[in-house]
């Protein structure tokens, strides 16, 4: 478990400010997403310059603070900060006294086991007396069987097969493009991972709230509004392909025997869906995107 730092806080943190301090990743995969998070939520960051590492945010009493990613987990759990965007990898793997407040849907990737393309390891048990290459101790420690011989690497780690270092490799894989092109090949998955937003084990009603509202771009996000005009006899057929976990909006029109429909559609049903709605005889359809949904 992740120790708290020395001098940062005295035991028995002071009351919480009326100020939200939020951590955000100053650099990495994480950062511009989680800029673009907190903007979509109406907390446009209020940034003076490029190399400022703590700002407000416009609407709302929120300070966001620029740290490194692997630090968050501890400062949220050291009560530097009341909550914290991070990778769930990053979460697991320093075993902080954190909870996970709301999954953020960017970010995603996989912690992968990988060997050599010519290894005959083909599945997470051929791993057992193996030496690991990996900058995820404790994850490939708690996930892989035992025994296994650690080889801490921090950076470059497909090299360390090839090197002679390691007879494998755990790592974090997006496109899987980096395994192939140094000659590696995944025999599993441990972990799927994406960024989160954290919170302390007993978080600020404040730090709630904001998932809450982060949830509803997140979710936003995944859905499209669509309308589309139709004959009223091809309504049965038009809301039996219409996803969604509630009946769509059926309007009249002011043609007679015609009607409007309105619906939330799922965004990664729509390539489907567009030309089954048109055979079924709808018309005039249009998707736009939502900006909050609760």
């Amino acid at each position: 478990m992740a120790a708290p730092r020395r001098g940062r806080l005295s035991t028995g943190a002071a009351a919480p400010q009326a100020t939200l301090k939020i951590a955000v990743p100053s650099k990495g995969r994480l950062r511009e997403p989680a800029i673009t998070l907190l903007e979509d939520a109406g907390l446009a960051p209020e940034t003076p310059g490029d190399r400022a590492l703590a700002f407000p945010c416009r609407n709302a009493p929120v300070e966001a603070l620029l740290v490194r990613a692997d630090d968050i987990p501890e400062y949220v759990q050291d009560g530097v900060v009341d909550c914290g965007i991070t990778g769930l990898d990053i979460v697991r793997e320093r075993d902080a006294r954190v909870q996970e407040l709301q999954r953020l849907g960017f970010g995603a990737c996989t912690l992968e086991a990988a060997v050599p393309e010519e290894s005959s390891r083909r599945a997470i048990g051929d791993l057992a007396g193996a030496r690991i290459a990996t900058s995820f101790p404790r994850l490939t420690c708690s996930l892989l069987p035992e025994p296994i011989e650690l080889v801490d690497v921090h950076g470059s780690v497909e090299l360390a097969p090839r090197l002679g270092m390691a007879d494998a490799i755990v790592d974090l894989v997006s496109s899987g493009s980096t395994l192939r092109t140094n000659g590696l090949r995944s025999i599993g998955v441990l972990l799927e991972s994406e960024a989160v937003l954290i919170g302390p084990p007993k978080p600020r009603e404040e730090a709630t709230q904001l998932a809450s509202v982060f949830r509803s771009v997140v979710d936003a996000r995944a859905t499209r509004y669509l309308m589309l005009n139709a004959p009223e006899d091809a309504l049965d057929a038009i809301c039996a392909l219409v996803p969604g976990g509630r009946a769509p909006s059926v309007l009249p029109l002011a043609e007679p025997g015609m009607v409007a429909v309105h619906s939330l559609v799922p965004a990664a049903d729509v390539w489907r869906l567009l030309p089954e709605l048109e055979a079924a005889g709808a018309t005039s359809i249009l998707l736009v995107p939502v900006e909050r949904m609760l």
